[in-house]
Parts: C-alpha cells; sequence; structure tokens
C-alpha cells in the first residue's frame, strides 16, 4: 500500500489541471546491501597470529597470502573453486584478510587457508551464486593452471555438508590427480556468507589420505570471532 501511495502522489505531482509532463519515472534502484566492512574490521574480525583453534595454530601469511591465489580454472566457470582473488577472478572485494592454520605436531599436515573478503553491494551474494553454478557445472572435473608453471587435473567436485552459519554457506570436495598423474589427493572448501562478507576455508594435506571435511574447530573458532566482532 505504501509503494501503491507513493505511485499516486507521483502522479499528480506530475501533472497541472490536466497538463503533462515529459518526466519519465526512474529504474528502481537494486538493493544497495550492506555496506562492506574494511580491512581494519576484517583484520579485527580475522584469528590472530599465534591464536589456537583446537590442535591448530594460526599465523599471517608473510607476503599476504599463498601463491595459490592466482591459479586460474579451465572452463572459467570453474574459476571460483580455484580462486577469488581480483586478479585472476571476476570479483573484486572492498577489502581482504588472509590467515592460515596447521597443526604444529604435524610437519606434513592440513593447512587450512582462511580468507575474509567483504563488497560493496551484492557482492558477496554474486559470490555464494558463482560458487553454486561451478559446483553444478565442475562436477566432472577441470583443470587448474597453476602459475602458468603447471597444469592440475580435478577429477570430480562433489558438493558436501555446509555448516549452517552465516546468511549462505557451500561446501566441495575435490579429488585430484598429483602433477605426475598417479595418485589421488583430496582437497576441501567451505564458503560462509554473512552480510557483506564471506569467510572461505581451504584445506589442503600434503598426502593422499582424505581428512574428510575443513577442521571444524578452525571453522567454529573463526566464525565466532567474526560473529562477535
Amino acid at each position: 500500500m505504501a509503494v501503491l501511495a507513493v505511485g499516486v502522489l507521483a502522479g499528480v505531482a506530475g501533472c497541472d489541471g490536466g497538463g503533462t509532463t515529459d518526466s519519465k519515472p526512474s529504474p528502481s534502484a537494486a538493493p544497495a546491501g550492506p555496506p562492506p566492512r574494511t580491512e581494519r574490521q576484517l583484520t579485527a574480525a580475522a584469528l590472530s597470529d599465534g591464536e589456537r583453534a583446537g590442535a591448530y595454530t594460526v599465523s599471517t601469511y608473510p607476503l599476504g597470502g599463498p601463491l595459490d591465489t592466482d591459479y586460474t580454472a579451465a572452463p572459467a566457470v570453474c574459476q571460483p573453486l580455484v580462486s577469488l582473488a581480483p586478479g585472476v577472478s571476476g570479483f573484486r572485494p572492498a577489502a581482504e584478510v588472509g590467515r592460515r592454520a596447521e597443526d604444529p605436531r604435524e610437519k606434513l599436515g592440513v593447512t587450512v587457508d582462511v580468507r575474509l573478503r567483504s563488497y560493496a553491494g551484492q557482492g558477496a551474494a554474486r559470490v555464494m551464486k558463482a560458487l553454486t553454478t561451478a559446483g553444478r557445472a565442475c562436477a566432472g572435473g577441470f583443470t587448474e593452471d597453476r602459475l602458468s608453471l603447471v597444469r592440475a587435473k580435478y577429477l570430480a567436485t562433489e558438493t558436501v555438508k555446509a555448516p549452517h552459519l552465516g546468511d549462505d554457506s557451500v561446501a566441495y570436495r575435490f579429488t585430484i590427480l598429483d602433477v605426475r598423474g598417479k595418485k589421488k589427493l583430496y582437497e576441501y572448501l567451505t564458503v560462509v556468507q554473512s552480510g557483506s562478507t564471506t569467510l572461505s576455508f581451504r584445506a589442503e594435506v600434503t598426502g593422499t589420505k582424505d581428512i574428510g571435511a575443513v577442521p571444524v574447530d578452525v571453522i567454529r573458532a573463526q566464525w565466532a570471532k567474526f560473529d562477535a566482532s
């Protein structure tokens, strides 16, 4: 009713004694969405250097992030599953903060790349939509180009149970053929969206062990700190 009333009043204002107006109503603007968090806000919401998440210890990347943020995928629809870095994807976050979590007791154990990204407008929702599309389109596999030096073959992308957190969440299991083409490796990706922010967790393990999921302690610890910020 409120929208109807506004439309009626606008029509009345456009007439003067039965006359007409050449002005046209402007198209409705898309919802602006919540404002993106700044880098300072993301840093405050991220796990800090030395913080514990169960058996895992958090640290900062010395150069801001791992090299695989520059990896690309073919076909291009699979790119969100590989990297959402602005240099290789169509998404440009307003701010980004990265962390990694490792079990210090294991020299060749699990590494979890944790990245918090904030987006303007509906950017975070579009990221989630692109991830969902990629998960379906790339179920049969795709190719990952690693800095134009080597290519990795993803044999399968499987949707797995995602945590019930935030406004939306997705989770995937990847089966990857090693660079020699002999062994199968397994990685996991979980992404949670909350408002203008996405929290992504990519778990990798050195070797052929299938860890079954992104370590839940890392997800819980990061979400708890983010949710309280």
